[in-house]
């Protein structure tokens, strides 16, 4: 029943968001393939887990260090530490 409701919210999204389908693969596997295909990574539910609202440790999200968005991130972050450093 979620998934069907996803599919309906996702389905007028525009090209920026993409509904994947249900896998269940080898996790390093899929991110190596993830990677591969310039993704900016994979987010996992641990199997057997609950879906619950907000954060919660049954997720989890893995980054593609070389995804052009997440050095884009990474440097941001740098720069940002790097002025704290300095204002200290």
């Amino acid at each position: 029943m979620r998934k069907r409701k996803l599919i309906r919210l996702v389905h007028n999204a525009g090209a920026g968001l993409q509904l994947s389908q249900h896998l269940h693969w080898d996790g390093p596997e899929m991110f190596e393939h993830a990677c591969k295909l310039g993704c900016e990574g994979i987010v996992s539910k641990r199997v057997g887990s609950r879906y619950v609202s907000g954060r919660t440790s049954h997720w989890v999200k893995v980054k593609n260090p070389a995804a052009p968005a997440v050095r884009r991130e990474a440097e941001e972050d740098w720069g940002k530490q790097r002025w704290r450093r300095r204002g200290r």
